[in-house]
């Protein structure tokens, strides 16, 4: 982990930057998955949320062998926004006394998650089309489309778990 301020005065070196916040925040991910999972009833949920851990992994393997190839290196800079949004998720947890209700929030947060990641992935393969890194860009336009898949799967979930949560009340 680097302990001072980049200077980033160039495309490539907001990428690397950029992605090293990304390595961050899906090992950030990797750790957290498991406490949503250990607190979902819905096994619609706990089956999507273990499905997305295990491609998390794979997203941490493919941001090391670019960042390798980038630098020689692996170095993570830690993700100040997906830590917010893990904190937020965590509080829903110790939170929410029903389970469905939970299961609800848990939803919530991991969709969040999800959506800050397909920004950032978004960003990251431009810079890497931009850059000329079409390995790189593929890489992580595979990454882009399971985080989407991962989103779309959250929202069909949603449909039954936040009428069940609604009924709860």
């Amino acid at each position: 982990m680097k302990f001072f301020s980049a200077n980033l005065d160039s495309l490539r070196k907001l990428y690397v930057d950029q992605l090293e916040q990304l390595h961050s925040a899906e090992t950030q991910i990797t750790k957290a998955l498991p406490k949503m999972i250990d607190k979902t009833t819905d096994p619609h949920l706990k089956n999507a949320l273990q499905t997305h851990l295990e491609e998390t992994e794979g997203h941490v393997s493919r941001l090391e062998r670019i960042l390798n190839q980038a630098q020689g290196s692996v170095d993570s800079k830690k993700c100040k926004g997906i830590a917010a949004l893990i904190t937020e998720g965590e509080d829903v947890i110790k939170d929410t006394a029903d389970e469905s209700v939970r299961d609800a929030g848990i939803i919530a947060a991991a969709q969040k998650v999800e959506h800050y990641e397909m920004a950032a992935y978004g960003t990251v393969r431009t810079f890497a089309e931009i850059l000329g890194n079409d390995d790189d860009a593929t890489l992580l336009d595979q990454t882009l489309e399971e985080e989407k898949h991962a989103d779309a799967i959250l929202t069909g979930i949603a449909d039954t778990a936040n009428v069940k949560a609604d009924k709860a009340a």
